[in-house]
């Protein structure tokens, strides 16, 4: 089994995925989406959004990172997918699934799913531009408003030559609302020949298992619930048991202890308390925390507050 911690933009940085793959159990990170209009990015956005560039592409747990791009302009997203690998990304990852609305406004994430060929010409471009040793991958939603299109769609990415199709089985409608129809990623594999990996409402080992069995996919992407349980990629593994409040605690502190500057400085705040928020699915003690620190601005506030709890 292959496991890939998802891009969850806002959340997993490269602090998150530090911590969760010094946790362990994750085979493979993608970064957060990077936004291609209409020019070539220079290095240091690059070096900003995934600073394990430095450090050949991987976590200082020695697990690969692949950077994620997003955007609708071929040979735009093509120019940028070959400077990212220039700098060492292990493979280029596009969006299609992004449900937020200021971006599908822009004709970015889950809103291309209405456009099979403009998916098609992405891939296209891209896959021309990213050496054949490099996998390119693409993550997709069942649909937009509807999955009228999810076989099209994986049909066009597949065709258009990526390797590897990730499928949040939901559409963009459904956000992130319980259940995700892992059956429809089955049908879904069953139509294209390109490995599929299966990714939403993975939040135990049970639901892993359930979900491979319906998916018909091996391999997953779990986001949302790594977050609520850190060491959910070991218990998936069946190498650990889930973990107790009091090792949670000790990693919440350790998250306040990393160096914060600049951006980081003025992100942590928020950073924190999202964490605190899908822990407190996990442990009535995370929300007991975030009700403390709910209110505070200050990154020292909260850290006083964490190391203190």
């Amino acid at each position: 089994m292959h496991l890939t911690l998802a891009p969850m933009e806002g959340v997993v940085d490269s602090l998150m995925r530090d911590m969760l793959t010094h946790i362990g159990g994750f085979d493979l990170c993608v970064t957060e989406f990077i936004r291609i209009v209409d020019q070539l990015l220079p290095s240091r956005v690059y070096q900003r959004i995934c600073p394990e560039l430095e450090n050949g592409g991987r976590t200082q747990a020695g697990v690969p990172v692949k950077i994620q791009l997003l955007g609708h302009e071929p040979n735009w997203l093509a120019e940028n997918a070959a400077r990212a690998i220039d700098l060492g990304s292990h493979g280029i990852d596009l969006n299609f699934g992004c449900p937020a609305k200021t971006v599908n406004k822009s004709r970015g994430g889950a809103v291309l799913l209405q456009e099979p060929e403009t998916l098609f010409q992405i891939i296209s471009q891209v896959r021309k531009a990213v050496p054949k040793e490099k996998i390119l991958s693409a993550k997709m939603r069942l649909g937009f408003n509807d999955t009228s299109l999810a076989i099209e769609n994986a049909q066009a990415i597949a065709e258009a030559g990526a390797d590897l199709l990730v499928i949040h089985a939901r559409t963009k409608l459904d956000g992130y609302k319980p259940p995700a129809y892992w059956d429809w990623i089955a049908r879904i594999k069953r139509s294209v020949d390109i490995d599929i990996v299966a990714n939403g409402e993975i939040w135990s080992k049970q639901d892993a298992v359930n979900c491979q069995l319906i998916s018909n996919c091996e391999n997953l992407m779990v986001g949302r619930g790594a977050l609520a349980l850190p060491n959910l990629a070991q218990v998936i593994k069946g190498s650990q048991l889930s973990m107790e409040w009091e090792e949670v605690r000790l990693l919440l502190v350790k998250y306040s202890g990393y160096e914060i500057f600049g951006d980081k400085g003025r992100y942590f705040p928020n950073r924190l308390k999202q964490w605190l928020g899908y822990l407190k699915i996990q442990y009535p003690q995370a929300g007991q925390l975030f009700s403390q620190v709910r209110c505070l601005k200050s990154a020292d506030e909260i850290i006083a507050v964490v190391k203190s709890f």
